[in-house]
């Protein structure tokens, strides 16, 4: 059978090539067709789209974006007649991903969306469309369930988080090879996660750096993303001890001591690894000032929003700064905060189901096809 897939995010893609590997097991004749990046690509099947040239982060950057977004709508229609498929699968990515699927509803595709737009923190209105134009929603997070059966009564499926099953099966590497490897000392490491977006690596990582004179005992790495070239960390890394490692995030969290963290997956991730973080937030003052009247949310990381409590330390806009951040993960290297976050860590997995996420999805979206 024949699966159109749209993810248009780093972390999308990643979900994408798991979902796919898992769907190859239910149907080992599938062909692909998808909007991802290099993940799913080394999985197999064709690309329409690399994640790369989709990400447009914010209100402002959005409406500045606007012919771009047009035109990739449009492209996206006819690629997905081009190709019929039996299933057309969606990841996240709403703004784009939710006009598809009235779209291709219309047009008698089965529709079916894998982690679910965070309606219940902004644009809960949306819900209408869901209900309308996606045959099933797959939730990752255990208050989505909640959310969209007892408050709207629509039924989802609730198949745990695919993060457990990707950093499950991470292989460790050792300490000695991984520091050899990147030419790095024997003092510990503070990673530092500034996102994946342009816009949001310039606005976050000169702020987590201002940190590293205060820390000589520590050594900081960022983890650059895939979606970036090595030449665009270059202007943030010329101070001393700073180290820049490309596509190895999982091996730097794996070692790394504490982490600074941009909001978004990667604070879950980084909750995974048992790693101590600071999340980190700043966007423009424009695209902010709007934000802050329409999200009706206590916390914006997903480690609070799931414990629904303040679990880990969050810096926002101008709470993110110098002093600040040089206070927080000042308390995050102590030994006994440590200790008391890594238990509310162990909370965090146990509160995000078991392992098996892609395959209990794409077993449930081959069997309604077939």
């Amino acid at each position: 059978m024949k699966y159109y897939i749209i993810a248009g995010e780093a972390s999308g893609d990643l979900h994408g090539a798991n979902l796919m590997k898992s769907i190859l097991k239910e149907d080992p004749e599938a062909t692909f067709r998808f909007w991802g990046g290099d993940l799913m690509q080394a999985v197999g099947g064709s690309m329409a789209k690399h994640y790369r040239d989709l990400a447009f982060m914010g209100f402002v950057e959005v409406l500045m974006n606007l012919f771009t977004i047009l035109k990739n709508l449009k492209f996206c229609k006819q690629d997905i007649t081009d190709f019929n498929p039996d299933a057309v699968i969606f990841i996240d990515y709403p703004g784009f991903n939710l006009r598809i699927t009235e779209w291709a509803k219309e047009k008698g595709y089965p529709t079916h969306y894998y982690i679910s737009p965070q309606i219940w923190a902004w644009k809960e209105g949306r819900i209408k469309t869901i209900m309308e134009y996606v045959d099933m929603m797959y939730v990752i997070l255990p208050f989505e369930k909640t959310f969209y059966e007892d408050k709207h009564e629509f039924p989802v499926q609730f198949v745990g988080h695919p993060l457990i099953d990707a950093i499950s099966e991470h292989k460790q590497i050792m300490p000695e090879t991984f520091k050899s490897k990147h030419d790095l000392d024997d003092r510990p490491i503070i990673a530092i996660l500034p996102g994946s977006r342009k816009q949001e690596i310039r606005k976050m990582l000169k702020v987590m750096l201002t940190v590293v004179d205060d820390f000589p005992d520590y050594q900081f790495i960022i983890a650059g993303a895939p979606s970036q070239d090595p030449e665009f960390y270059a202007p943030f890394i010329q101070k001393q001890g700073v180290h820049l490692i490309m596509n190895e995030t999982y091996d730097l969290l794996s070692l790394s001591n504490a982490a600074l963290v941009t909001s978004g997956t990667a604070t879950l991730e980084t909750a995974l690894f048992k790693v101590p973080q600071v999340v980190c937030y700043k966007g423009s003052y424009i695209s902010y000032q709007i934000a802050k009247r329409v999200i009706n949310l206590e916390y914006i990381s997903l480690v609070n929003l799931i414990m629904d409590k303040p679990v880990v330390a969050e810096l926002i806009q101008n709470e993110l700064n110098p002093k600040r951040l040089k206070e927080e993960l000042s308390k995050i290297i102590d030994d006994y905060n440590r200790a008391v976050l890594f238990l509310d860590y162990y909370d965090l997995e146990k509160k995000l189901g078991g392992k098996g996420a892609n395959d209990k999805t794409a077993k449930l979206i081959v069997e309604s096809i077939q």
